[in-house]
């Protein structure tokens, strides 16, 4: 499983999993759609942490930068 996530993608997943939670844990977010929410950010983090994501994979998107000679 080669990364295909650069830095910025992964900060803004985590970002955007960290302002879920902060939503969820104020009550801004109730119901179905912080379970469906908190799920997507469950996913950003996991991704973000191992740097790759499957959805990228068959779309042929790499937002990481080539290595520099």
């Amino acid at each position: 499983m080669k990364k295909n996530m650069g830095n910025a993608d992964r900060l803004i997943r985590l970002s955007v999993a960290a302002l879920v939670l902060i939503l969820f844990f104020t009550k801004v977010i109730t119901g179905t759609l912080a379970v469906v929410l908190l799920i997507f950010a469950g996913v950003f983090v996991l991704t973000s942490l191992v740097g790759f994501c499957p959805l990228y994979l068959p779309l042929g998107i790499k937002t990481m930068k080539k290595p520099s000679k």
